[in-house]
């Protein structure tokens, strides 16, 4: 399990649950509920990559990050840990 704590967003933690690449759950706490649960589920048994290239640079109105950016700085954080 790696949480990691979103910035600049209305999301405030997000925990993943990563094996071998593959992302296999995702808790987003805080932010729009609709939202967070429906870009879990969307990535869920993706690989990690493949997330990445997806959700890297999605803004959020006049803002330069978004939590789908947020989610996708959260997966590069757990890349680098390993």
């Amino acid at each position: 399990m790696f949480t990691y704590i979103p910035k600049q967003v209305c999301a405030k933690e997000m925990i993943l649950e990563i094996n071998e690449d593959i992302i296999e759950n995702i808790k987003i706490t805080g932010g729009c509920p609709g939202s967070s649960v429906g870009m879990a589920r969307l990535i869920v048994g993706m690989d990690i990559h493949e997330a990445l290239k997806r959700l890297k640079g999605v803004p959020c109105g006049s803002r330069d990050t978004s939590c789908p950016d947020q989610l996708s700085l959260a997966l590069e954080a757990y890349l680098d840990k390993e």
